[in-house]
């Protein structure tokens, strides 16, 4: 056979061309990323995928500005700036774009948005996860020096991005990792995603940097303080986890997957469980702790975490946005390698009582479990929801019908743990006998009530208790006069709940539950949509 050399010189000129785009941005910056303790871009990529199983797309793409290819020996722009692609993460096929910081700061121009797109579209179209690895500055304005018109102009026909992550939304997963900064539009991306890690220290997202908000609003503020980790985590809510490094971070999101169905029309996956004898020996050792998790006095407080320790499987629980309203746990775990999602009271914070964060953090867990087919179950100690003239004005109504509106609206399995106090509004929202759960069950020491016996006395017998000397004595007097009327075995006693159950039997009880409610199905009133309460 005829030798082509004319071939082999083309594929040696693409080797050439491809060996160059795994440079990225160069030696020099490349070195500058990792002093700052950051992976690059393609690091990252093979960490996070199984070894030899991601496709890239777009290698070959490069910087335009002003409509016209720019020099790359005046401007190095591999891929120009995000690296697209699939493969697989723990033997599931997942999209990616992962921004390069060291090529014009990852900043999105409208050939590294070509491509970002066609991950979404590969995303949606067969149905596969879609992960964006954040470290960019944000919108390309930029044009080797000066600046590029034609982007500016361009503007126009942006936005194609955030509606079109509108539309994947509850189709297929969608995760965010802030693994460096992002500004301005790759801020929108995590604020519309399902789970948003960050990273300590080198990680961040603003609307606006530190310049702009000094131009415009006058405030001088570091990108750590305006965006960094802490804030997002423990105030706007708007990140699910902080970790230290990159890997802890790319870890994480593997985790993540191992709860979610690659889709919307598929339900998660069963991983095969064997019951460890050193952990529970028929009965033992972990089930005997439920028995004195609750202090004995209903007014301490304990920590939830180390309720649901005990009830999961183990080293299965991981939280969301544990730091954001830690009053309110939501979390995924696994039950007999059945993945569930778990929203839990914690008393150990606010007393567990139900705020307008709290609300919020529950209505969006909810509304994530429920999109992808992941049951619920809801462990109530919950003395309500806050009350005064603060919360009003941060709008607790509107905050809690939220909180209200999405647990109605679930039609996944639900099953419902009262473990202690369930007052009030907090007993409905956190999937009370009203709101269909399909196993309510409950230990001995819980109480179902409009609230507490007292702050039932200090209502109604308010005048007769003011100016009285033994107003402490005849309070205690009512408050022990109301408590049988709110006994657990009288709420049994007329069907209004399944079963008063030993705490040692409350794993039992879920994976029972989880078995019966496998084929649930809901019929619901034909609507278009409801109207949200936001």
């Amino acid at each position: 056979m005829a030798t082509n050399e004319r071939m082999r010189e083309l594929v040696a000129k693409l080797e050439a061309k491809r060996k160059d785009a795994l440079l990225m941005g160069g030696e020099k910056r490349v070195q500058r990323q990792h002093e700052r303790g950051k992976l690059d871009a393609r690091q990252r990529i093979d960490y996070l995928f199984d070894e030899g199983t991601f496709c890239e797309f777009g290698m070959h793409a490069f910087f335009h500005s002003n409509g016209q290819p720019v020099d790359p020996e005046k401007v190095r722009t591999p891929a120009d700036g995000v690296i697209t692609g699939w493969g697989k993460i723990n033997g599931r096929i997942a999209c990616v774009a992962a921004y390069d910081f060291t090529v014009l700061g990852g900043s999105i121009g409208d050939v590294s948005e070509r491509k970002v797109t066609r991950a979404r579209e590969f995303a949606v179209k067969n149905r596969v996860p879609i992960i964006w690895l954040i470290d960019s500055a944000g919108a390309r304005v930029h044009a080797g020096g000066g600046i590029d018109g034609e982007q500016i102009s361009n503007f126009a026909l942006s936005g194609f991005l955030f509606r079109e992550q509108v539309h994947m939304s509850g189709v297929v997963p969608q995760i965010a990792a802030m693994v460096g900064p992002g500004a301005a539009g790759t801020a929108y991306i995590p604020g519309l995603a399902d789970f948003v890690p960050m990273v300590r220290g080198t990680s961040s997202m603003a609307l606006g940097g530190p310049p702009l908000v000094k131009a415009a609003v006058g405030e001088d503020i570091d990108e750590e303080s305006l965006g960094g980790a802490e804030v997002h985590n423990k105030h706007s809510g708007v990140a699910d986890q902080i970790y230290d490094n990159d890997e802890e971070c790319l870890d994480a999101i593997k985790t993540y997957l191992s709860y979610f169905p690659q889709h919307c029309s598929e339900k998660p996956a069963t991983l095969e469980y064997v019951e460890d004898p050193t952990r529970d020996d028929d009965g033992g050792k972990y089930r005997e702790k439920l028995l004195d998790v609750l202090p004995e006095s209903t007014r301490r407080a304990y920590d939830m975490n180390k309720l649901l320790k005990y009830v999961v499987d183990e080293d299965s629980l991981f939280q969301m946005k544990p730091l954001f309203a830690p009053n309110l746990i939501t979390a995924f775990a696994r039950i007999h390698g059945r993945p569930v999602g778990i929203v839990a009271n914690n008393p150990m914070h606010l007393g567990g009582i139900l705020d307008v964060d709290s609300a919020d953090k529950a209505a969006r867990f909810v509304n994530l479990c429920d999109s992808f087919n992941i049951p619920l179950v809801f462990f109530q100690d919950v003395p309500g929801f806050i009350i005064g003239s603060k919360v009003e004005r941060e709008g607790i109504i509107r905050h809690g019908a939220k909180m209200l509106y999405e647990v109605a609206k679930a039609s996944v399995p639900k099953i419902t743990v009262l473990v202690r106090k369930c007052y009030g509004a907090g007993y409905y929202v956190m999937c009370g006998r009203a709101y269909e759960p399909d196993l309510i069950v409950a230990w001995p020491t819980a109480e179902i009530s409009v609230m507490g016996p007292e702050g039932m006395v200090s209502i109604f017998a308010r005048t007769m208790l003011e100016g009285n000397p033994d107003a402490e004595t005849i309070k205690a007097q009512m408050v022990e006069g109301i408590r049988p009327f709110i006994d657990i075995y009288k709420v049994a006693g007329k069907g209004l709940i399944d079963e008063v159950i030993d705490p040692r039997e409350t794993r039992d009880y879920i994976a029972a539950g989880l078995e019966l409610s496998e084929n649930k199905s809901v019929l619901r009133p034909d609507r278009k949509d409801g109207v949200r309460p936001v």
